[in-house]
């Protein structure tokens, strides 16, 4: 029996040409489809921008950043300065080796919606200095002025992060810390503490040690003031990162704590050097201490494949419309279409409250639900309504599996999208155009 397009080649032609019309179509609205997504990341940067302002707010009234410099030793003494004699001048002593233990522990508190994690330490500090190198300073000893000896201590952010007051302890005395007054702007914040030293101290090891706790957020860092700096960090920090000069000789980190230690020498700042005080905090090493909150930046990963997904689930559409000879009308494209770009919505807002991973699942069910069901409403097809779930459900996976292996994450993508475009190619080679 002859067929109508055997009849009619006009009619096969006009048919073909309004496949291929519709095809374009369909490729135009997937494009605009994905301008909404770009509107998305706008929301999801606004949001990362108020989290992080809800950080700062915290940290403001907590304490920020610190970082821990010293004991440094300074000793004025006279000098010519400008052609005038007998001018004070200081000179800064760094000491031979510096102990540093600290244990850290968070404690959270909450800006709205968001947590915020702040810390408490407990700082110990020993400051060997197996003598006392005035001699390099070409400087008289009778001009050394030891009974205004001081011992400068470094805090960032010392007016919020310490409550307590501090003493240093030398030999059998301990002698309170106070603020720093001297005229010298490099020096920032700081504490110290007059020690009575004496010229005879000068060729005799001295050790001095200090005891505080702490107050700080989102970083713990300290300076190498000596020749040779040993750090030993522990707490119940989950996930720190360690950043600064260098890290750590012995990294022991889990999830229950982190126990890691540091030793540096110092090969690039003088042991003894006068006039300006020399900041060494350019050397400083230690660790980021924040609790990871990664579902903006794995959001936006996310929203960057919703292109990919548009395009894979409009042409599973497409060949089963063609295949199968169930229409679909363009505006059943659209609608799941936008079920597709509101997914990135719902899991913008659900991650900020249940983290990223159980959001992507539950935005994931509804969305792969609501376009399957749509889909065997429209074709009365279960067949067909499972085979897009199972469409979608591959490609949500894939997705995920992407931006969970960051390292791995372009080849990844290109091998999926060459097994996508291998799959299309398959299933469309019968497709009379």
């Amino acid at each position: 029996m002859e067929t109508t397009e055997s009849r009619n080649p006009v009619y096969t032609l006009l048919d073909k040409g309004k496949l291929f019309f519709k095809a374009v179509i369909i490729f135009v609205m997937a494009f605009f489809l994905w301008i909404p997504t770009n509107l998305i990341r706008d929301v999801i940067n606004e949001r990362a921008n108020r989290q992080k302002e809800a950080i700062e707010e915290v940290s403001s009234k907590w304490a920020g950043k610190q970082t821990i410099t010293g004991p440094i030793l300074m000793i004025p003494y006279t000098g010519t300065a400008n052609g005038l004699v007998n001018q004070k001048k200081y000179a800064w002593f760094m000491a031979d080796q510096l102990d540093i233990n600290s244990s850290v522990s968070p404690q959270k508190r909450h800006r709205g919606i968001y947590e915020i994690a702040v810390y408490e330490g407990d700082i110990s500090i020993s400051a060997k200095f197996n003598d006392i190198k005035f001699r390099e300073l070409n400087v008289p000893a009778a001009n050394l002025l030891w009974s205004e000896a001081k011992l400068l201590l470094q805090v960032s952010d010392l007016s919020r992060g310490i409550n307590e007051e501090i003493f240093i302890k030398w030999k059998d005395s301990s002698f309170l810390c106070q603020p720093w007054a001297e005229a010298n702007e490099k020096i920032g914040e700081a504490l110290f503490a007059a020690v009575p030293l004496k010229a005879e101290d000068a060729d005799t090891q001295n050790v001095f040690t200090v005891k505080f706790s702490l107050h700080g957020s989102q970083q713990l860092m300290f300076a190498p003031a000596a020749r040779e700096t040993k750090i030993h960090l522990t707490g119940n920090w989950p996930d720190p990162s360690f950043i600064g000069i260098k890290i750590p000789e012995s990294p022991n980190v889990s999830d229950s704590g982190i126990d890691v230690k540091w030793k540096y020498l110092n090969r690039t700042t003088p042991m003894v050097w006068n006039d300006q005080f020399n900041n060494v905090q350019a050397s400083a090493m230690g660790a980021n201490l924040i609790i990871p909150v990664d579902q903006y930046n794995k959001t936006e990963r996310s929203v960057k494949y919703a292109l990919l997904c548009i395009m894979l689930t409009f042409a599973a559409f497409f060949l089963i419309e063609t295949i199968y000879k169930r229409n679909l009308h363009l505006i059943q494209y659209g609608l799941a279409g936008l079920a597709l770009v509101l997914f990135y919505t719902l899991l913008l807002s659900i991650s900020e409250y249940t983290g990223f991973n159980l959001a992507y699942l539950i935005a994931g069910i509804a969305t792969i639900g609501l376009v399957t069901w749509f889909v065997g409403s429209i074709m009365r097809s279960s067949k067909l309504a499972i085979f897009i779930g199972l469409v979608l459900t591959v490609v949500y996976g894939y997705i995920f599996t992407i931006i969970q292996l960051q390292d791995y994450a372009l080849l990844m993508g290109s091998i999926g999208l060459f097994l996508a475009l291998g799959i299309i190619m398959y299933f469309s080679r019968k497709l009379q155009w």
